[in-house]
C-alpha cells in the first residue's frame, strides 16, 4: 500500500496531478484545501518537489486503486472520518473538502448544516448525516491552526 510519496510535480490538472518518484508517475487526487495549500507554498508549479500523505483506495466496487493526496497527516486523518458519512466515497470528499479541516469541523460539531452545504456536492440530507455521524469525534480537527 502507498502511504506517502515525495517527487516531483510532473503535471497538475485540476484535482488531479501526477508526482514523479523514481521513474514512475503516480496519479493522485488532490481535494481543493490541499491545492491551495500547495500553491501557498510556492510547490504548485510542474516541476516542483512535493510531499503528499497518501489515502489508498481500492475495493470491488472501485477496482482502479484511488490515490489522494494531503499536505499534512491531520487532513488525512479527518478525510478518513468524513468517508465513513453514508454516501460520501473517496470521490465525492475530495470534492467536497473546499474548506479547511478545522471549518469543517467546526461546522460538524457546532451542527451547522448550512455552513455544510456550502461545501461542492453536499446537500441538506447529506449535510444532516455529516453531523448525525460525525458529531462529537472531530473536535480535535476543529483546533488545528489552518496553514497561510
Amino acid at each position: 500500500m502507498i502511504s506517502f510519496l515525495e517527487g516531483i510535480l510532473f503535471k497538475k490538472d485540476g484535482d488531479k496531478a501526477v508526482i514523479l518518484t523514481q521513474g514512475i508517475g503516480y496519479e493522485v487526487l488532490l481535494p481543493a484545501i490541499v491545492g491551495q495549500t500547495l500553491t501557498g507554498r510556492r510547490a504548485g508549479e510542474d516541476g516542483d518537489r512535493v510531499r503528499l500523505h497518501i489515502f489508498y483506495h481500492q475495493s470491488e466496487r472501485q477496482p482502479k486503486p484511488v490515490l489522494v493526496g494531503f499536505t499534512t497527516e491531520v487532513e488525512k486523518e479527518f478525510f478518513e472520518k468524513f468517508i465513513k458519512v453514508e454516501a460520501i466515497g473517496p470521490t465525492a470528499a475530495v470534492k467536497a473538502l473546499t474548506m479547511p479541516v478545522s471549518a469543517i469541523a467546526r461546522a460538524i460539531e457546532d451542527r451547522d448544516t448550512a455552513a455544510l452545504q456550502r461545501l461542492k456536492g453536499i446537500g441538506k440530507r447529506t449535510a444532516e448525516k455529516i453531523v448525525a455521524t460525525l458529531q462529537g469525534k472531530v473536535g480535535k480537527f476543529a483546533l488545528v491552526r489552518d496553514e497561510q
